[in-house]
């Protein structure tokens, strides 16, 4: 079942506690500078997903976060630019995806024929490279269907380029859309895109985009589900 809903409340990316520890003010006055202009909720299979649109002194922003049955939270980041990119890609693989015949119990089980059980082949593949960010974006298949693994990398250090890193430390999260979502995601991404995207300039990533270095991490923690 895929519904969709606006979230109330928190925004979704934040919503669930902290990630604890140190760098509390840095918390408050990350929150103090960023405000929330819009949110969305996607519920597909047992999992929820947010997009939330956020702004700061730099330009507007996108957080999409992931949250599993089991409470777990990954969190990406996307500059306008990049987000009305991933609208774009996210159209290729919904076209892919619709040309797949049914799968075999074969083609299932060499998809699935890694060590550890989990896919070892994409059925399609696309990656962007932006700054200091790297996103790949891979059409998968296991024992429990099709999906969109969606990877953003993200360097702290100089030299990052095509190749990668160079003397950087590299961070990285991940999140799973199941295909039978693909289309109500990029309606809700497009959506939001078309609402708060602003003039041509942010969304091709001009000046008022503001830089990538400038965008939050994306972060995983655990979310309490007990009330």
């Amino acid at each position: 079942m895929v519904e969709l809903k606006m979230a109330d409340g928190d925004s979704g990316s934040e919503r669930g506690g902290s990630s604890g520890g140190g760098g509390g003010f840095q918390h408050f006055q990350r929150d103090q500078e960023t405000q929330e202009l819009a949110s969305k909720r996607l519920d597909i299979q047992n999992k929820r997903f947010y997009l939330d649109v956020k702004q700061n002194s730099k330009g507007r922003f996108i957080k999409i976060a992931e949250v599993g049955a089991g409470g777990s939270k990954s969190r990406l980041t996307l500059s306008l630019s990049v987000a009305a990119e991933f609208r774009d890609y996210l159209g290729d693989f919904i076209e892919h995806y619709a040309q797949l015949g049914p799968s075999t119990p074969e083609q299932i089980a060499q998809a699935t024929a890694g060590e550890d059980g989990g896919p070892r082949r994409a059925l399609k593949s696309e990656f962007l490279v932006r700054e200091n960010r790297k996103y790949y974006l891979d059409l998968k298949e296991n024992q429990r269907g099709r999906f969109l693994r969606i990877r953003q990398t993200v360097n702290r250090g100089p030299g990052f380029g095509v190749g990668g890193p160079v003397g950087g430390m590299l961070s990285g999260q991940t999140i799973a859309l199941p295909a039978q979502g693909l289309i109500e995601f990029r309606d809700a991404l497009a959506k939001l895109i078309d609402d708060y995207g602003g003039d041509d300039e942010e969304l091709t990533g001009g000046t008022a985009a503001g830089g990538f270095s400038e965008l939050p991490e994306g972060t995983s923690i655990m979310v309490d589900s007990k009330r």
